[in-house]
């Protein structure tokens, strides 16, 4: 039976988002909103947790996980970005983008793309997951929740809850969230490429 947490969407208490970290220190998988619909996460480094999100999915090991980050100095870390990225990043973050680069040495082989030896990248714009990953200090390993049969991300909590109770460790109930996918830019090949248009607007990019 996983925990469920009515989480405040504009002043998350942190006695909430203190339970969050410790449950995803032990290996947890939580449920949490974003700025395009609830997503669904573990530790970057745990293995384990990252096989029961798959099973969750129904998606093979090939599925191209994002890391979802607290701002875009984390970013360097896991991607590289040169210097005209790190600016159209730092003046469009937080937002609802996803950014593919090519992946640091700091990247699990499992959380690239196999061929390309790149990975997905977010700062989301949602206070719930940023005050979660400022307090956690490192990004999660996460992908937008569309379970089997879907072709949407989940946004309604309750629903998640009547699904997912007995899969995943936390809930974070953050409201009723519009499902807005994001607009990917890759980046991996140099100049930026806007390969699917979504909420975030392109247009700084193009």
């Amino acid at each position: 039976m996983s925990q469920f947490f009515y989480v405040h969407p504009d002043n998350p208490q942190g006695r909430l988002i203190n339970q969050a970290v410790e449950i995803l220190n032990q290996g947890g998988v939580v449920v949490y909103p974003t700025d395009s619909g609830y997503a669904i996460g573990c530790m970057v480094g745990d293995k384990a947790a990252m096989e029961r999100i798959c099973q969750i999915r129904k998606i093979d090991k090939d599925h191209n996980f994002t890391l979802v980050c607290r701002d875009q100095s984390e970013l360097s870390l896991y991607a590289r970005v040169d210097n005209q990225a790190f600016r159209l990043l730092k003046n469009n973050t937080p937002g609802a983008y996803t950014f593919i680069f090519k992946a640091t040495k700091e990247v699990p082989k499992r959380l690239m793309n196999p061929k390309k030896k790149t990975i997905g990248i977010r700062v989301p714009n949602n206070n719930i997951a940023l005050a979660l990953l400022e307090k956690l200090e490192q990004p999660l390993m996460s992908s937008s929740l569309i379970l089997p049969g879907n072709d949407h991300t989940e946004f309604d909590p309750d629903e998640i809850r009547d699904k997912l109770e007995h899969q995943v460790d936390l809930i974070m109930h953050g409201g009723y969230l519009d499902e807005k996918p994001t607009t990917v830019v890759d980046f991996s090949e140099g100049d930026p490429a806007v390969v699917r248009v979504g909420e975030g607007d392109p247009a700084p990019f193009e």
